[in-house]
């Protein structure tokens, strides 16, 4: 394993997410539940799908799009979500 790889993403992914709707949802269930375990392992198991499929879909897609490709188009995309959320024009 590339521990640096590991560092950066577990960094990156970390701060990322702090303080997130994903984050105060779980908090929010563990409080309403009061079983925090089971908010622990099913959010768990949420987030490790959605990572697996990101992962999968990103390593599947590089084979076929160049990686500059893929990143400018990662970074459009977070650019147009941004300005669509800042007009009040998300989903809803």
């Amino acid at each position: 394993m590339d521990w640096k790889i590991f560092v950066s993403t577990f960094g990156l992914i970390f701060l990322a997410e702090l303080g997130d709707k994903t984050q105060l949802a779980a908090m929010a269930m563990a409080a309403r539940s009061h079983s925090p375990l089971a908010v622990f392992v099913g959010a768990m198991a949420g987030f490790g799908l959605l990572t697996l499929i990101g992962v999968a879909f990103g390593s599947l897609i590089t084979r076929f799009v160049p990686e500059a490709y893929v990143r400018f188009a990662a970074g459009g995309l977070f650019i147009l979500f941004g300005i669509l959320i800042l007009m009040g024009k998300g989903w809803k």
